[in-house]
């Protein structure tokens, strides 16, 4: 196939796409030739490698002898958001896509930031709202829904963490505690039943635990590789939860455990 056949726009992926399909496919089957990447993606494999390099000076693949390995660092890093949203991002959509869902009309919420609450901010700006006010830390949440209709935003003010592009800190705390909303989206970095919900930062902790009691609800967004896992900062205890949205992946003894605790797991 020639490389002007395949990046015909009927039959092209947005850059952008293929490289976080590459990342998902290289991870669910861990590992990746670029051949049957080439294959898979109707493209060449001078284009495959370009990717892969690029994937790779971002860390969200290992390079290896013609193809590529998967990157799992420890949960208890804190990883570059723009490398998280390429992790798991079908998952992401899913339950971005059921979290915007249970939204109502005129309600206060709150997005925490994260990989996964991003995907509620975009699904939100295709939503209809008479109303709705959204209260983030996050700088890339509040301009996904900056200039839209109906829509307030709060962005709460702190210190920038450049990893997340979120603000947390005394600053954040005071100003989120003069506030109460219906509902928050939590996403998280790893949730052990015995330890709790936990972040890499301390700070984004505090404030994340702060965001729980603000709210009349809690809902934990995220995909189900981070069940099991412990990060640095605990932000709350399980049965502190509400609700769970996580991906059919989740381990059926990690989902029972959970509804043992009292919370209510959605499988997407």
């Amino acid at each position: 196939m020639s490389e002007n056949l395949a990046s015909t726009p009927s039959r092209r992926l947005l850059v952008e796409e293929r490289r976080r399909l590459i990342v998902e496919f290289v991870e669910q089957h861990g590992r990746a030739t670029v051949e049957e990447l080439a294959t898979k993606f109707d493209t060449s494999t001078v284009t495959i490698r370009t990717d892969l390099e690029v994937l790779a000076r971002n860390a969200a693949i290992a390079r290896s002898h013609g193809g590529a390995l998967p990157v799992m660092p420890p949960s208890s890093n804190d990883t570059p958001l723009n490398i998280k949203e390429t992790r798991w991002h079908a998952q992401k959509l899913r339950i971005g896509l059921a979290a915007a869902k249970l939204i109502r009309d005129g309600e206060t919420i709150i997005l925490d930031s994260g990989s996964t609450t991003v995907e509620i901010a975009r699904q939100i700006r295709q939503m209809k709202f008479e109303a709705l006010t959204v209260i983030t830390n996050a700088l890339n949440i509040a301009l996904e829904l900056s200039g839209i209709p109906h829509i307030r935003v709060m962005m709460l003010g702190g210190l920038l963490r450049q990893t997340s592009y979120s603000l947390v800190g005394p600053d954040a705390e005071q100003a989120l505690s003069k506030l109460s909303a219906d509902r928050l989206f939590l996403g998280v970095d790893g949730l052990d039943p015995v330890v709790g919900v936990t972040t890499p930062d301390p700070l984004e902790a505090s404030l994340n635990a702060l965001m729980i009691r603000v709210s009349r609800e809690t809902i934990g967004v995220f995909d189900a590789s981070k069940l099991g896992q412990r990060s640095l900062s605990v932000i709350t205890p399980v049965q502190s939860l509400h609700m769970v949205i996580t991906d059919t992946s989740a381990a059926p003894e990690m989902v029972k455990t959970l509804r043992s605790a009292g919370v209510d797991v959605v499988l997407v």
